[in-house]
């Protein structure tokens, strides 16, 4: 793909699935239990069924005071030393606004004031080329990292959650998140009152979707930390856009803390989306702390359901460790969440908006390493075959996105972690496909097998370089 600058590109087919918020996110195109089938090829899915890759705003458009851009609170937020992993930020990022510029994305900031605002606008200006829509791109972890654990802007918290200089943790991310949704359900009456007729597109929102399994196996209790679990962690952002109000079990743990909609809230936020957006990452082991005894450090709280979570049980991890001390590789937990989600959802439409891969620290240093990634092809494709287990069961989902297009700037952790199936040069900004690339491409024309020997990968790679004039990279 040519770099010149803001260039346009052709491509045989574009699609785009477009977030309002946040951070103007688009697509282009018992034990845990592991996935049933490790072959997996395209065929296994149904016709129409949609691949792509993912990217977000912030992580690699750069271009932050370009072309009247106001500032966000990320930007604000990475210029304060100690924020961010190597003091990174995405003020250049992968520089991809200067670089590709794809159906002239536009230039517009907003506040969550203007939510329904920005949402007119975008269904408007877009929605003749947009026919996948999600208003707000995981919420429920929005929240968490922002209002109780303060690790993200506006860094609000309080103890134990941590030690910010202002907030509640406890109480605000209820409101937080109360207000996200009430935003969510104003755009989307919006979009089908005035747009969705005309355009014929769907509207849906993304979460943040966690599996847990017991940690003390067989333990009654721990059962029902499980349950818990998906009710303050599924269930708190979808159970109001599918029924109308909270879970059961939030209400009976939070009491009048947690918001209640109005008659005419919860009117027209039932039934508020088309589709389910799954971002997964993890599956942990949950312990109750209701009645069990717990370490300090807000398990023992409410707002976490009185649930502890652990990547691990005597020692041995839940699955193998990645790049996220908190991410582990369960392909199983990825089946486990689209079939819960089945059942408490009347088996809605589901795409898998998110599932990556990054390494270990440690295991990709040098390029060779980084671009010769065999247990990113690995890990994609036993959760395709996750996916594909589920579908067979009868799961309704149409979709499969692999984070990341690139590496990009990951938050906090800034560029210290790489999800990308291109690796990007900071220096130069080059995008440089890893073989992991060279697979997925082969996997959609349905050509790579699951024995495929990925030598021929290596040697691919290697012709490329050449090709670009990269072989001494």
């Amino acid at each position: 793909m040519p770099e010149s600058s803001r260039a346009t590109t052709t491509h045989r087919r574009l699609l785009l699935l477009c977030f309002l918020s946040s951070s103007a996110l688009c697509f282009v195109l018992s034990e845990p239990v592991e996935a049933e089938e490790e072959i997996v090829s395209r065929s296994h899915f149904p016709d129409g069924f949609l691949f792509g890759t993912t990217t977000s705003a912030y992580q690699i458009e750069g271009a932050y005071l370009d072309d009247g851009k106001g500032l966000s609170n990320w930007d604000v937020f990475c210029h304060v030393p100690g924020n961010i992993k190597e003091n990174g930020n995405g003020d250049t990022a992968d520089n991809h606004y200067n670089l590709f510029l794809i159906v002239n994305l536009m230039d517009q900031n907003s506040t969550q004031e203007d939510f329904v605002h920005f949402a007119r606008i975008c269904f408007e200006s877009f929605g003749h080329k947009v026919k996948h829509w999600a208003t707000i791109n995981e919420a429920n972890l929005f929240v968490d990292m922002a209002y109780i654990r303060g690790w993200y802007p506006p860094s609000h918290c309080s103890p134990p959650f941590g030690k910010c200089s202002a907030g509640n943790s406890d109480v605000e991310p209820l409101i937080a998140l109360h207000n996200m949704i009430l935003a969510h359900g104003k755009a989307v009456k919006i979009y089908r009152q005035e747009f969705q007729g005309k355009q014929g597109g769907s509207i849906g929102i993304v979460l943040h979707a966690m599996w847990y399994e017991p940690l003390r196996a067989n333990n009654e209790l721990d059962q029902q930390a499980v349950t818990r679990g998906l009710a303050f962690g599924v269930g708190w952002l979808l159970d109001p856009l599918v029924y109308g109000d909270y879970p059961s079990e939030m209400r009976l743990f939070l009491g009048d803390a947690l918001p209640r909609f109005t008659v005419d809230e919860m009117d027209y936020l039932k039934g508020s989306i088309d589709y389910i957006g799954i971002n997964h990452y993890l599956t942990l082991y949950a312990k109750d702390c209701l009645h069990s005894s717990c370490a300090p450090g807000g398990s023992d709280h409410a707002i976490r359901g009185y649930v502890y979570t652990t990547g691990d049980r005597d020692g041995v991890p839940i699955g193998q460790p990645t790049g996220n001390a908190r991410f582990f590789v369960v392909p199983g937990g990825l089946k486990n969440i689209v079939n819960y989600m089945k059942q408490r959802y009347n088996n809605m439409p589901m795409y898998v908006t998110e599932n990556g891969y990054a390494p270990p620290p440690g295991e990709e240093v040098q390029l060779n390493q980084i671009l010769h990634d065999v247990k990113r092809i690995d890990y994609h494709k036993s959760y395709l075959a996750a996916v594909a287990s589920s579908i067979r069961d009868g799961a309704d989902v149409r979709g499969y996105f692999a984070w990341s297009l690139m590496d990009n700037f990951e938050w906090i952790d800034g560029y210290t972690v790489r999800y990308g199936l291109y690796y990007v040069d900071r220096t130069t900004l080059k995008r440089i496909p890893k073989i992991s690339a060279l697979w997925y491409r082969d996997f959609l024309a349905n050509s790579s097998g699951n024995g495929l020997d990925l030598t021929q990968y290596h040697g691919r790679l290697e012709q490329d370089l050449r090709v670009a004039g990269l072989e001494d990279l």
